[in-house]
């Protein structure tokens, strides 16, 4: 499968002409085969959009997963927080991603994790307007997925039962390490949860190298346009032109 877009709204249509039916965390249980469709950003909120806007135009909805504490994006910026409100209208749930790593001191520590992964979702609900109620995990430590984490009123995405009773498919590092489009071709499993990345995706293909060096480069400018409007006549102390 390609890393595209055009390659998505086909795997989406895949699933739908092999009797896949989209469900949410909440409702599978009324499914028979189904599939849950699940995004964990990790980097970039605006790809996550165009994930967002395929969906909504194949009519089908997600859960996207955000982290609070993430190095390159801010969702309780003005520009972020809008990111978000643009994902939830085009009719997606908003869950935590959570990152056990960014508190050192919990790390493994399955109590502590608890407490900090409903903390941390009570914050990011101010940015949704509305109740935090699923969680998945960034990188996770083994023990902590040994663990079947059970948090009070919300989903662990990488609880037991997401994992026995689901066929569990990911791009993880740009890779599907099962042949995804074979799997739902040939219908090998009667429930899906399917963890796309949004980052991975481009409008033609690429490879790995060249979409983490477009990232990484479009962090000049990027900065730059926040700077601009932060800085009275940024352009006379710091021609764009000079930004590479």
């Amino acid at each position: 499968m390609e890393f595209t877009y055009n390659s998505y709204s086909r795997l989406i249509d895949l699933l739908r002409k092999n009797g896949y039916e989209v469900a949410s965390y909440d409702n599978f249980m009324s499914k028979d085969r189904c599939v849950i469709l699940r995004h964990d950003i990790d980097n970039s909120l605006s790809k996550a959009i165009k994930i967002a806007e395929i969906e909504r135009n194949r009519e089908v909805t997600s859960t996207y997963f955000l982290m609070i504490t993430n190095e390159f994006y801010n969702v309780f910026s003005l520009n972020g927080s809008e990111q978000v409100e643009k994902i939830q209208d085009l009719g997606h749930e908003v869950g935590l991603h959570f990152d056990e790593y960014r508190y050192p001191s919990i790390v493994g520590n399955p109590d502590a994790i608890i407490d900090k992964i409903i903390e941390d979702a009570e914050l990011l609900s101010h940015i949704t307007g509305k109740s935090v109620t699923k969680v998945s995990m960034h990188r996770p430590s083994k023990k902590i997925i040994e663990s079947n984490l059970q948090v009070p009123n919300m989903v662990n995405t990488y609880s037991n039962l997401f994992f026995s009773e689901f066929k569990y498919l990911s791009d993880s590092r740009r890779h599907w390490r099962e042949p995804v489009e074979s799997i739902i071709r040939y219908r090998q499993a009667k429930r899906l949860q399917i963890l796309i990345h949004p980052f991975w995706y481009e409008e033609i293909e690429t490879n790995i190298e060249d979409t983490l060096e477009t990232f990484v480069n479009s962090a000049n400018s990027e900065r730059y346009e926040a700077l601009n409007d932060n800085f009275t006549d940024l352009s006379e102390a710091l021609p764009k032109y000079k930004v590479k």
